[in-house]
């Protein structure tokens, strides 16, 4: 029988990579789970490991406890140190930091990293969003980490990445190959909802980086409806400066989250993702989606047809999309159907020939 063990960056909280990983234990059967740190609570850990009972091995890292992140400078280093068994024969990472690093432990080892993301984008594309004016105290930490972040994806023997947009970016950024298969978005708690009510919806962690203030300064010009979902750092700041018509509900159950993104006109999306699954979760519902047309929700979304894309991260060009937007007479049944490629059934198998077919060949 073959060993498998499961290796991920650290657990805390439940996400999108998370359903990731829970979809990873719904198909494959780990002896066990390394990762730098857990510290997720019992319920939602879990619904990571589908309801197995997987063992947990933590690195030095769990010390620090919630403040782990600030030992970031550390983990590549550290992943590095973890000791997988020699009788494994396949070890599957789910990276979107330090993950793919780990080093197997003998030549017969099989080693498959799943890229939830660009990884470590703290230190690539998004390190002056991250670090701010500390960016030039920084960098010369920041240069050393990308060369390890480099040397650390030469470890898996494959990548698989989870959109078009991720490939060439692992490509581009450490001169490797990878294979696409799109992550798990689980449709059967957004249904199709065909009459909708006369407002937009924004849902997210409510976060620099997903430009919701893009959102509320383009809405402030207008007298539109809109309701934003969420939670986060920029919360007080931008209800602060939103207008009347715009409503925050912060952070709401899932039943909740469906309610206002099913009957919403509209689902506004205005940050990069690298793949994105609230706008799948959108037009699982039938509700198009108005989306800054960069990464992954230009493979997710069809233009004019389940949705429109503004060209530029600014108001101006998110109202122009607005007003595009309203002119179209959108069919929620083909949205709902355009979703239905993202299925979870579709990645469980696709992820399941992947990594049998791996095997056979290193037998």
């Amino acid at each position: 029988m073959t060993k498998k063990v499961l290796v991920v960056d650290w657990l805390d909280k439940y996400g999108g990579a998370e359903r990731v990983i829970s979809s990873l234990c719904t198909v494959f059967d780990f002896s066990k789970c390394y990762l730098l740190i857990n510290i997720m609570n019992k319920n939602n850990l879990n619904k990571v490991f589908a309801n197995k009972l997987i063992p947990v091995e933590e690195t030095v890292i769990r010390h620090f406890g919630s403040k782990f992140r600030y030992m970031f400078f550390t983990f590549s280093g550290v992943v590095r140190r973890i000791k997988i068994e020699k009788d494994v024969d396949v070890i599957i990472s789910s990276s979107h930091a330090i993950a793919k690093g780990v080093k197997k432990s003998g030549a017969h080892q099989v080693h498959i990293s799943y890229f939830q993301a660009r990884n470590l984008k703290y230190i690539w594309d998004d390190y002056k969003l991250y670090f701010g004016w500390l960016r030039y105290i920084m960098f010369p930490l920041v240069v050393i980490m990308r060369r390890m972040d480099v040397r650390d994806a030469q470890t898996p023997d494959f990548i698989i990445s989870n959109s078009h947009f991720v490939k060439e970016w692992v490509k581009r950024t450490y001169n490797r190959d990878s294979e696409v298969i799109y992550p798990p978005v689980d449709l059967t708690n957004f249904s199709l909802v065909t009459e909708k009510e006369d407002y937009y919806v924004a849902v997210g962690r409510i976060e620099p980086y997903k430009r919701f203030d893009i959102v509320i300064d383009a809405f402030n010009t207008t007298n539109k409806k809109l309701i934003v979902v969420g939670d986060g750092s920029q919360l007080k700041e931008l209800k602060d400066k939103a207008n009347s018509n715009i409503s925050f509900v912060g952070f709401v159950s899932s039943e909740e989250v469906f309610k206002y993104i099913s009957k919403a006109k509209g689902f506004i999306h205005a940050g990069i993702e690298d793949f994105g699954i609230a706008p799948i979760e959108a037009q699982a519902c039938g509700t198009p989606v108005i989306a800054y047309g960069f990464g992954g929700v230009l493979e997710t979304i069809v233009e004019n047809s389940t949705g429109v894309f503004f060209k530029e991260e600014n108001k101006e060009s998110l109202m122009a999309a607005l007003h595009n937007f309203e002119a179209i007479n959108f069919d929620y049944n083909a949205i709902r159907e355009n979703a239905e490629r993202f299925s979870q059934h579709k990645f469980e198998s696709e992820i399941d020939s992947f990594v049998e077919d791996k095997i056979k060949n290193n037998d």
